[in-house]
């Protein structure tokens, strides 16, 4: 059989740069496959999958060196429009690409450019839509959606297409854990219905693999560092290696000194071959899964009975109370459209509450302005294009403390500060357009870290970023919990809730179901179905093999990471 896709020995440096950002790359695709291309931020996966799309060389031009020939052609002698009737591409920003003014007219674009019948098209964009749950929007805006629900429909489009090769481009990064079971799900489905190629890219190793895979290519600085089946990867024990974090219950193995070499079945949370497991893992469990967190005295901010409705008779928070303690990590988790980020305009005053109301270090702040909150409270958003202001990445990071009147000096050192914990100390100088879309979240983390708060919302904080930069920052925000600073994590992460927050909040349908630690909230299927969350790895894992509490092998496995016996 031949490859569809076929690189050999190629290269490829873009124009201004003296390295090349692809170096060496051997690897043959072939028809029907399913590939996970993963790595670090800068390794070069986003640029061997614009190599794929065509995006390279008729979008971003370069040097290339070597051979690559898709469907048995190089793309260099094609245009970009014949080259997408054979690579089809779902994009990280869906945002950058909507082409309709309604749901149904984005749906539709591929067909509309195959000239099909209207009743025809018709047909199919409901029966596209209805596939991921989006029928009911129809006819709203693109730019209306939640980032899952932009996502969703993204997949939709891709669902009308004839080519032959499927690119998805972190196609998880918006999606809270309910969606991304069922954008996996949905991205399986077409693969084994259409006898397509799919190709991701994405840094969420385990909803990745909660459907199967046949090759996982791991890439570092410019170069394939390893290809394998998932078993082969995973029981390397590499993936820590190349900034990407192996299933939790993986790492717990490990923690708890159970050798993983030759061991098959690892892709997944089930029963594994492995002689005394259940035993070891107990007692590993009762030696270090003890709870001792409790919560602080003093509340940093109180949430007391809020209610909140767009349309009052019709609210979207109903009566919703929580604590963040000074120097406390709190999680707020939910599915889309729980009411998270509702809750944090109401927490910064951009929305006002019909009823109930906000302390902050026990003084009502109903009657502060948006200003006076903004210099207690800072907000992360999870769009960081709807944050970023200038052209240049130290002027948005200093914008902040410039407009207060921070000396010249001082400005120049927070700035410098805020960018090194960020990972884009290299880039200061840099325009922001010359970011990738992880590297302008990371920017707009640091330009509200510069800002110092005592409490801050962050929405979203790792979405997009690869283990290396996520670890690197949240224990930086670890550092600064210590000091007293507060913070409140909407995320749709269950690592990150586990790994750093002291304790969860739950919300579904607007309403607060479930506060309590993390391991409990995370361990407890009801809470978890309720809210469309996912019970966690760890918690499945140690169902699957009869272990005594899989709640204390949850926190077990939490405090271990929390105690730096983890890896560093």
């Amino acid at each position: 059989m031949q490859p569809i896709i076929s690189f050999q020995q190629y290269g490829f440096k873009y124009k201004n740069q003296s390295e090349p950002t692809l170096k060496e790359i051997t690897l043959d695709i072939y028809p029907g496959e399913k590939i996970w291309i993963a790595g670090p931020s800068g390794s070069g996966k986003s640029t061997l999958a614009h190599c794929i799309n065509g995006l390279i060389p008729f979008t971003y031009g370069g040097e290339t060196s070597g051979k690559l020939l898709i469907a048995g052609q190089n793309p260099a002698d094609l245009t970009i429009f014949k080259l997408s009737r054979t690579v089809g591409t779902i994009l990280q920003d869906q945002d950058s690409q909507f082409v309709g003014l309604t749901v149904a007219e984005d749906t539709a674009f591929v067909m509309e450019n195959k000239a099909m019948p209207r009743p025809q098209m018709k047909r199919e964009v409901e029966v596209s839509l209805n596939k991921v749950d989006m029928l009911d929007y129809i006819e709203h805006s693109p730019y209306e959606l939640s980032g899952g629900q932009k996502q969703s429909v993204s997949l939709a489009g891709v669902l009308s297409t004839d080519a032959d090769v499927l690119l998805f481009d972190e196609p998880l990064a918006n999606l809270d854990p309910a969606s991304g079971r069922k954008a996996m799900q949905l991205i399986d489905d077409i693969h084994r219905e259409t006898g397509k190629t799919v190709i991701i890219i994405e840094h969420r190793v385990e909803d990745v693999l909660q459907q199967p895979v046949d090759r996982i290519v791991l890439m570092n600085e410019g170069r394939i560092a390893a290809i394998g089946t998932p078993d082969e990867i995973l029981s390397s024990g590499v993936l820590h290696s190349y900034g990407l974090r192996p299933p939790l219950y993986v790492d717990a193995l490990q923690y708890a000194g159970i050798s993983l070499q030759g061991v098959r079945g690892l892709e997944r949370p089930q029963r594994l071959d492995i002689p005394d497991l259940t035993g070891n893992l107990d007692d590993w469990s009762e030696e270090f899964g003890t709870t001792g967190h409790r919560p602080p005295a003093e509340a940093l901010l109180e949430v007391r009975g809020v209610t909140f409705g767009y349309e009052p008779e019709h609210p979207v928070l109903k009566d919703v109370s929580l604590r963040i303690g000074a120097g406390e990590i709190v999680a707020l988790l939910g599915n889309n459209g729980a009411g998270k980020s509702t809750l944090s305009q109401v927490i910064t005053g951009i929305l006002k509450p019909q009823s109930g109301g906000l302390l902050y270090g026990g003084e009502d702040i109903g009657s502060w302005s948006i200003r006076r909150r903004g210099e207690a409270i800072g907000c992360v958003m999870q769009n960081p294009n709807r944050m970023i202001t200038q052209h240049m990445i130290a002027e948005e990071v200093g914008l902040g403390l410039k407009v207060r009147g921070v000396p010249t000096a001082e400005i120049k050192r927070r700035v410098e500060d805020a960018l090194r914990v960020c990972g884009l100390y290299p880039f200061r100088n840099w325009p922001v357009s010359a970011l990738s879309y992880g590297q302008k979240k990371r920017l707009s983390i640091a330009s509200i870290l510069v800002l110092e708060p005592k409490l801050i919302i962050l929405d979203e904080p790792t979405a997009g970023q690869d283990y290396h930069h996520y670890k690197e920052f949240m224990d930086f925000i670890a550092s600064l919990s210590s000091q007293g600073i507060g913070f409140l994590l909407i995320t749709h992460d269950m690592y990150l809730a586990l790994e750093y927050a002291v304790r969860a909040v739950v919300l579904s349908g607007g309403r607060v179901i479930a506060e309590d630690t993390v391991a409990a909230v995370l361990s407890n299927p009801e809470i978890t179905e309720a809210a469309h969350l996912k019970e966690t790895s760890l918690s499945l894992f140690a169902k699957a093999n009869g272990l005594a509490s899989p709640e204390r092998f949850v926190q077990a496995f939490i405090n271990v990471e929390k105690k730096g016996k983890g890896h560093e």
